[in-house]
């Protein structure tokens, strides 16, 4: 699949907004302590997405109820759903001037019928975009970090009318943000989640 950038201007994917936030003292902080001893960008990104993938518990896996979507607030309160996991990981990684995008997967509901948008992100290294997806991991779950080769967490089966959307996104979608925003909590969130982009 050919990802395909929302915008041709690479600097997009190293801004700043009020979900991204990577000027907050959190998100400075956190990216500081990331990058003690590391040896390059690679080793750092590296560092970031395992810090996210383990150090914060998707909300749906820990039964959390809290709902957050800014990076810094993902990174205080230590939990949040995909999106708000790639949120944070963007922030972290435009922290230290590496371009990333926003992406998303179209997947089977985990409580059966329908289907729901799933987020992750994308990393830019060595001139190509490379998906990244911080979830997290559980039994049935695997992901790593990797240029070589994608290992997310959900490979999409078409017959079941999942699917990559190739778009990269330099902020998120407005149906994901919308979605989370309007969420008192988890758990109505679970039945809110954008079917499709």
């Amino acid at each position: 699949m050919e990802l395909i950038q929302n915008t041709p201007d690479l600097s997009a994917y190293l801004a700043a907004d009020e979900v991204i936030d990577h000027e907050h003292p959190t998100v400075r902080e956190t990216a500081a302590r990331l990058a003690e001893g590391v040896a390059d960008s690679y080793a750092y990104a590296w560092s970031a997405y395992e810090f996210v993938r383990d150090g914060i518990p998707h909300s749906q896996d820990a039964g959390d109820p809290r709902v957050t979507w800014r990076a810094s607030d993902v990174l205080r309160l230590r939990t949040g759903i995909c999106y708000a996991k790639a949120h944070a990981l963007a922030a972290l990684l435009r922290a230290e001037d590496i371009p990333t995008a926003l992406c998303y997967q179209r997947l089977a509901h985990d409580e059966g019928g329908g289907h729901v948008v799933h987020g992750l992100v994308a990393v830019r290294f060595n001139g190509a975009w490379h998906r990244q997806d911080p979830r997290g991991n559980k039994p049935g779950v695997d992901a790593r970090f990797s240029l070589a080769g994608e290992r997310l967490a959900f490979v999409p089966e078409p017959k079941s009318n999942e699917m990559d959307y190739p778009v990269l996104y330099a902020e998120p979608h407005p149906v994901v943000l919308a979605a989370l925003r309007a969420a008192p909590d988890r758990p109505r969130l679970w039945k809110t989640l954008p079917a499709a982009l």
